[in-house]
């Protein structure tokens, strides 16, 4: 009875719209008070959460995501990709995606890659005879990969909570998202190959290629800083961040692409997210000691040990929840709030942490494309200037696209283990 109150009253605030931190950190809060616990344990949960060096690599990632965004970055990095692979069918498309693919490989942030590239590639595409619809909903599910491909933020603080291994989360995440991209691309040429108001883009010339692939160099290189780091296991997580940051600075100064006042907005806007974050990362920690200690955890997993078996159905019906709180919670919320509660449930479902760990942030992708509060879709919308229903149309069939690769993640679930677990 206890459990089914705590869980009505988290759904009853968030439905009411009081935010996410707040909720979380309030409710642990009188659930410690009611439960007759010590008051210090409040301060305890708080400090606890924030001291982490594996969180540092949050702001740095941001920090740096920002800066490339008002450095504007992402023009080039289009335009390179856009050299080689724009006269293909679809190809305008096929850049988009692959320049989201290399931004998330380089921020680790979906709201940052969708506002980078979009910035650039909705004027291109819908000059070149692209649907506005399906454009807007190409960059928005295209952003999504910034929390799949590695270094992604919903990663990270995954492993923060359950202590898994975020290197081998990482490496888990390589397989899915170079498969979603490339369902992504396939997805555009079709499209494209349809379209009754394409219009194909002209091959560039070879002195076109290497100019353009020339001024993404820099940002190549960043990305190869940042990933190969961690991989070849020169730094950690937190390190690279750092690395990365200075490196991006580097690359803006020196390409005269900064001021003092854009670089003042890009800490700004890092330091607002950041703190969101963090409050959302407290208020869960204080959230879920209250819940260990009114034992909701055990008797969760108790209750899943009980009426559910299988391991498929536990992992259709995390998916179906998930899918759910999509339409009322955003990305990083979700996983605050689920995460805890679920993984004491994977031993006894005998479901890999770091496969369960890649499936999660599969399935929160969506929460950032549907309305009403999929942040990419306020995102390109605001870049776009358009209505919110003109994005919602096009993202759609991406949507389906996302789900048809967690179910893929079910049934061949080595799309995420080889990686980690068979090449290193």
């Amino acid at each position: 009875m206890t459990t089914l109150l705590i869980l009505l009253a988290l759904f009853v605030l968030l439905i009411l719209r009081v935010p996410v931190a707040f909720t979380l950190g309030g409710l642990g809060l009188v659930l410690l008070i009611f439960g007759g616990f010590s008051p210090v344990m409040v301060p305890q949960a708080l400090f606890s959460s924030m001291d982490s060096f594996i969180l540092l690599a949050v702001p740095l990632f941001l920090l740096m995501s920002n800066i490339l965004l008002r450095g504007g970055i992402g023009s080039d990095l289009f335009s390179a990709v856009q050299s080689w692979v724009g006269h293909w069918p679809g190809g305008l498309g096929v850049a988009t995606i692959i320049s989201c693919a290399i931004f998330a490989a380089i921020s680790g942030s979906s709201v940052a890659t969708a506002a980078t590239i979009g910035t650039v590639a909705i004027q291109e595409m819908t000059k070149r005879g692209y649907e506005r619809s399906f454009v807007l909903g190409l960059l928005a599910a295209g952003g999504t990969l910034g929390i799949l491909i590695p270094p992604s933020i919903p990663m990270i603080l995954y492993g923060v909570i359950t202590e898994e291994s975020i290197v081998q989360l990482f490496l888990a995440g390589i397989g899915p998202g170079l498969f979603l991209a490339a369902l992504f691309i396939v997805y555009a040429m079709i499209h494209a190959r349809f379209s009754p108001t394409y219009r194909p883009v002209p091959r560039a010339t070879w002195q076109e290629r290497k100019t353009a692939t020339l001024k993404a160099l820099p940002t190549v290189l960043l990305a190869a800083i940042v990933i190969g780091g961690i991989y070849a296991g020169w730094f950690t997580p937190s390190e690279s961040a750092g690395i990365g940051f200075f490196v991006s600075l580097i690359i803006v100064f020196a390409m005269r692409r900064m001021t003092w006042e854009k670089l003042r907005e890009a800490v700004e806007a890092s330091m607002k997210t950041t703190v969101t974050i963090f409050l959302i990362v407290a208020g869960a920690k204080l959230f879920g000691k209250a819940i260990t200690l009114y034992r909701l955890p055990q008797e969760i997993s108790l209750w899943i040990a009980g009426h559910i078996s299988e391991p498929a159905l536990f992992v259709l019906m995390v998916g179906l929840v998930l899918l759910v709180m999509g339409f009322v919670l955003e990305s990083l919320s979700m996983l605050l709030i689920m995460a805890p509660v679920l993984y004491p449930s994977l031993e006894h479902m005998m479901i890999d942490p770091i496969w369960f760990g890649i499936f999660f942030v599969v399935m929160i992708e969506p929460a950032l494309i549907p309305p009403p509060v999929g942040l990419n879709l306020f995102v390109i919308q605001a870049v776009a200037r358009s209505s919110l229903w003109e994005v919602v149309r096009g993202v759609w069939p991406f949507i389906l696209i996302l789900l048809g690769t967690a179910a893929l993640l079910w049934f061949w679930p080595q799309l995420a283990l080889f990686i980690p677990f068979r090449l290193m």
